[in-house]
C-alpha cells in the first residue's frame, strides 16, 4: 500500500487488501500449519528461499497483515509481532547483542523494561548502563565502550512522562556506529514517527493504545530499514557472518533491508516463540483501525484534565508536557505537535497518604494496574508497581512518592473532572 496515503487510512486499510471473493475483514487464520503440495515447496520455505507459511510459531497470515499496518504507520520496511511488549523489548535487543555485548539505554523508561534490561539480561552476558535522557551528548557519548551494540530510549517514558531528544540520541547513536532502538508505545506513530527523527527500530506494546480496549497483551518491532549493518559488520556479526543454522546463510546479503526482521523472525522467533496468537492479532486490528480517532480524544481529555489540575489549590504538582510551561513542552511541541499520550501524573498537596485517599474516593475512574485504553484509569506506583522502594529508591527512580498517574480515557471530560472533584472534596 502507497506511503503516500494518510495515517488515517493506513490505520483503516494498510496490511490486509483482499482480492476477489476474498472476506473484506481481516480473517483470523487459526491454524498451527499450512498445508503445501510437494516435500520440495516445504523444504524451500525451510531454507528461507522462499516466502511463505508453514508454522505459526514463525509466521502467520494475521499476524503479518497486522504488522504490515503497524510497519506503514510507523513508516518502516518491515514489523513482526510479539506475544507482549516486554517481548518485543527483548527480541529488539537479542536480535543484536550477544553475551559479553554492551548496551546504553535512558534512563527514563518502564520499571518492567528497567528490570528486563539491568537483571534479566544481566543473566545473559550482556550488561546495560543507565544514562539520564537530559544528559550532554558528550555525556552520553562517554559512556559507549567498544563492545556497546545500541542505543535505547522511551519516546514518551512510563511513568515519568519524560520526552526524549530523538535526533539528539540518533546523533548520539549513530556517531558511535550503532542503531537506535526507540519504544514508541505512548505517542503511536499517530504522533510521533521516530523514523523521521533517526531511529533506526522502533517497538510497542500494542496492549496500550494500538489495542486501545485492554483485551489482547501483544507486542511489536518495526525496523526502519536505514540502518546500515554491513558498514559496522564487526560489530553485527549475527547479521553480517553466515548463520549455520540455515546453511550459512547471511542475512545482510540475503535480504538486504528486510534482514533485521527476517533474523528476528526466523532465528529467535524459531528458538523462543513468544508469539502473538492469530486471535490476539485480530483484536489488534480491530483497535488499530480506530486508533487515528481515539488518540485525538485522549489528548484532548488528558489536556483538560491537567489544565483543571494544574489550577486547584489541592494539587502540588502536575506533569504533561503538552502544557506551556512543562519542563519537556518544546520538546513535545517539536515531536508531537498534535499531542502527545493521554497519560498525566501529578501529586496532592499531603502526599502519600492523601494521594491514597484519593484514588479510593473516585468512582467513575478505576484503580487498575493498566495504562492506555479507552476506560479512564489511576495507579499510585509507589504503593503498586513500586512498592517495594524505598522514598529514597523511589526518587532515585524518577517516581515521586505522591506520583498518581492518571490515564484519561475516552469517556465525557466533564464526567471525568467532576469524578476528580468530588474525590479531592471528600
Amino acid at each position: 500500500m502507497s506511503e503516500k496515503l494518510k495515517p488515517e487510512t493506513l490505520c483503516v486499510q494498510a496490511g490486509w487488501q483482499p482480492k476477489k471473493g476474498e472476506p473484506r475483514v481481516l480473517p483470523i487464520y487459526q491454524s498451527t500449519t499450512f498445508k503445501y503440495d510437494t516435500s520440495e515447496q516445504m523444504a524451500r520455505l525451510f531454507d528461507l528461499e522462499e516466502s511463505g507459511y508453514f508454522y505459526t510459531r514463525l509466521q502467520n497470515p494475521t499476524n503479518d497483515a497486522v504488522a504490515a499496518k503497524i510497519a506503514a504507520l510507523e513508516g518502516g520496511v518491515a514489523a513482526m509481532l510479539t506475544s507482549s511488549g516486554q517481548a518485543a523489548n527483548f527480541y529488539a535487543i537479542f536480535n543484536i547483542c550477544q553475551a559479553g555485548d554492551h548496551f546504553v539505554c535512558s534512563s527514563a523508561i518502564y520499571g518492567g523494561t528497567f528490570n528486563l534490561f539491568a537483571v534479566t539480561m544481566k543473566k545473559l552476558g550482556i550488561e546495560v548502563t543507565f544514562v539520564s535522557p537530559d544528559a550532554s551528548e558528550e555525556e552520553i557519548g562517554a559512556v559507549f565502550r567498544p563492545n556497546t551494540k545500541l542505543l535505547f530510549g522511551e519516546t514518551v517514558s512510563n511513568p515519568s512522562l519524560e520526552v526524549l531528544d530523538i535526533e539528539k540520541f540518533a546523533r548520539i547513536a549513530h556517531k558511535q556506529g550503532v542503531p537506535l532502538v526507540i519504544d514508541n508505545t505512548f505517542p503511536t506513530p499517530i504522533n510521533c514517527r521516530p523514523f523521521e527523527w533517526g531511529a533506526d527500530i522502533i517497538v510497542h506494546s500494542t496492549t496500550k493504545y494500538m489495542d486501545g480496549h485492554a483485551t489482547a497483551v501483544g507486542g511489536c518491532i518495526v525496523d526502519s530499514g536505514n540502518f546500515d549493518w554491513d558498514a559496522y559488520a564487526d560489530k553485527f556479526p549475527g547479521l553480517c557472518t553466515p548463520d549455520e543454522s540455515y546453511h550459512g546463510l547471511t542475512y545482510t546479503k540475503a535480504f538486504g533491508k528486510g534482514a533485521y526482521i527476517t533474523k528476528a523472525t526466523a532465528q529467535l522467533m524459531r528458538d523462543l516463540g513468544s508469539i502473538q496468537s492469530p486471535q490476539n492479532a485480530f483484536l489488534l486490528n480491530i483497535g488499530l483501525e480506530t486508533l487515528h480517532l481515539r488518540m485525538k480524544q485522549h489528548c484532548a481529555n488528558a489536556k483538560a484534565i491537567a489544565e483543571f489540575l494544574e489550577k486547584d489549590e489541592r494539587v502540588a504538582w502536575v506533569n504533561y508536557c503538552d502544557l506551556p510551561g512543562n519542563k519537556y513542552y518544546d520538546l513535545a511541541q517539536k515531536y508531537m505537535p498534535n499531542g502527545s499520550c493521554g497519560v498525566i501524573s501529578f501529586g496532592l498537596k499531603g502526599g502519600r497518604d492523601t494521594s491514597i485517599k484519593f484514588m479510593d474516593n473516585l468512582n467513575l475512574i478505576a484503580i487498575v494496574t493498566h495504562v492506555a485504553d479507552a476506560r479512564t484509569c489511576v495507579l499510585h506506583p509507589a504503593s503498586h508497581t513500586h512498592r517495594q522502594l524505598s522514598d529514597e529508591q523511589l526518587m532515585e527512580a524518577g517516581v515521586r512518592p505522591d506520583l498518581i498517574r492518571l490515564s484519561v480515557g475516552i469517556e465525557n471530560v466533564e464526567d471525568l473532572i467532576n469524578d476528580i472533584k468530588q474525590a479531592l472534596e471528600a
